[in-house]
């Protein structure tokens, strides 16, 4: 539908912060915003998104509002970096002056460029000893990122988020950009934007944190996102205060919903209840409509954080069945990427259940059900009723919460090996020549040989060989080395054994002491 131009007004821009782990992503919005998020996170590594407003007092005096939207930079998180880009109006790809380009530093790049939207490349770290801006330009240049001054156009603030130098010329830079792009929204309109993140609180429901992208949401009315509906009773900003209406590039955080909205989608208001149910369960109709019908082998455009584990390559015979937990449904898509990961030839992961929110009653009573079930929990941990389950359970439960989502994957994987039948290999630690038969009791032959290689040991099991080919097997239970008992004899001395075996021994055989040994995943 085409805006009336007379009521458009200039809204703050949304800008989405992207770049490879570790970078400093977070660090630089803890400078913007004065607070000291990396201190909470755990592993010092963001694993959730976050919508967030700040002032800036630009050099001309005016005073700028921002929204910013900080992606985890770990390789999990595809599809919330993906969903950022898309949502935004400018991107910021952060790059560290010690290190350049790295992994995920291309995949936002292409996420930035798949959306279309202008960015600023925020090259930070200066403050350490390794930092070279110049050469991190030229990691840039190699990846087809020609910044000003070095060919191109893109905008590039060198900084330290740490110190706070550069900083204030960046957000400059966004005003600048910002104002170029023309960013404009209608203040009288209904109601509209996107789907930031979801999460369950036991004791709140369902959670929403929305972005206001046109319109202005306010108390008492009702909104709709998919097949999810939720009533407008109170608001909150991204700090959880409670607030009378939220504009456009607003964060709002909105509790009470039908069910969990999916993340990155567009969210409208609607005039009542009725209408929020209705055009609700339409959107549910419509998604069942275009699901496709399941193929039997996975497409392999579907992005990896959207298969389940053992979806794609064979399921082996052993399967470790899983209930996977999350706090939001982005974390939930982290996991699930990092897990579709963990293959193996002879086993196999299974997700029996998967959701968002508390460890619950039923996911224990499922796990009771069946014992070789895991209970993973991702920022997710037992309720007191399911704690209570757990303590008083007559058979032991895995459930395991994790803060950090490597630490997760890798208790997945160790758990994964720890199923899968051991496989055990004959070694050779031995090899004679016999040289002489001395005397033959039923099972019992005492021969005499000679060591080739290795040793021959008391007590070993050997292949009888004849021509190289295998005619029986024995043990050693007798040795001597010159007419001495011994408990084993090295390579190229004579001896005395008496091996026990059905097979009958003759001089130009060969005896092979044999061991078994596991094989290595």
């Amino acid at each position: 539908m085409q805006k009336d131009q007379h009521n458009l007004v200039p809204r703050p821009p949304v800008v989405v912060v992207m770049g490879h782990i570790d970078h400093g992503k977070s660090t630089l919005l803890d400078r913007i915003r004065q607070s000291n998020i990396v201190a909470g996170e755990a592993g010092g590594i963001t694993q959730h998104v976050g919508a967030y407003q700040a002032e800036h007092s630009a050099s001309d005096g005016v005073r700028h509002q921002i929204t910013f939207l900080d992606t985890p930079g770990h390789a999990a998180f595809c599809s919330i970096r993906e969903r950022g880009a898309q949502a935004a109006d400018i991107a910021i790809l952060v790059v560290s002056a010690e290190d350049g380009v790295k992994p995920q530093t291309v995949e936002a790049l292409s996420e930035i460029r798949a959306a279309k939207i202008p960015f600023i490349v925020a090259i930070n770290k200066i403050d350490k000893p390794n930092a070279d801006v110049d050469r991190t330009k030229t990691s840039l240049a190699e990846h087809e990122v020609y910044v000003e001054g070095w060919g191109g156009d893109v905008p590039c603030v060198a900084l330290s988020a740490l110190t706070g130098a550069g900083v204030p010329e960046l957000l400059d830079m966004i005003v600048l950009v910002a104002e170029l792009a023309g960013l404009k929204a209608d203040l009288s309109a209904p109601a509209s934007g996107v789907v930031v993140e979801s999460e369950l609180d036991t004791r709140k429901g369902v959670t929403a944190t929305l972005l206001v992208k046109d319109g202005t949401l306010e108390t008492g009315s009702f909104i709709v996102a998919g097949g999810a509906f939720a009533p407008v009773r109170f608001i909150e900003d991204f700090n959880r205060a409670k607030i009378e209406r939220a504009g456009p590039s607003m964060p709002a955080v909105i509790v009470g919903w039908s069910q969990a909205p999916e993340c990155g989608s567009a969210w409208t208001t609607a005039a009542s209840k009725k209408e929020a149910e209705k055009e609700a369960a339409a959107a549910t109709a419509a998604s069942k409509a275009r699901a496709p019908k399941a193929a039997a082998v996975p497409l392999p455009s579907v992005a990896a954080d959207k298969l389940k584990p053992g979806e794609k390559g064979s399921a082996g015979p052993v399967v470790l069945p899983l209930i996977v937990k999350a706090d939001a449904i982005g974390s939930l898509e982290g996991v699930m990427h990092e897990l579709a990961a963990i293959r193996h030839d002879r086993a196999a992961l299974k997700i029996v259940s998967e959701g968002i929110g508390d460890i619950n009653e039923n996911d224990v009573k499922s796990a009771q059900s069946d014992p070789s079930i895991v209970i993973v929990g991702f920022n997710a941990a037992p309720d007191r009723k399911s704690a209570a389950v757990i303590e008083r359970s007559p058979v032991p439960l895995a459930v395991k919460s994790f803060k950090v989502i490597y630490e997760l994957a890798d208790f997945v994987r160790a758990s994964l090996l720890a199923k899968v039948p051991k496989e055990y290999a004959e070694e050779s630690t031995g090899r004679a020549k016999i040289l002489a038969l001395f005397s033959k009791e039923k099972d019992k032959q005492v021969v005499g040989g000679k060591v080739e290689s290795g040793t021959i040991a008391l007590g070993d099991d050997v292949r009888i060989l004849r021509r190289d080919a295998e005619i029986g097997r024995g043990k050693v239970r007798d040795l001597q080395e010159k007419k001495a008992r011994a408990r084993d004899v090295a390579e190229g001395h004579e001896f005395g054994v008496m091996v026990e075996s059905k097979a009958e021994i003759a001089a130009g055989d060969r005896i092979e002491s044999v061991r078994l040994v596991e094989k290595k995943p």
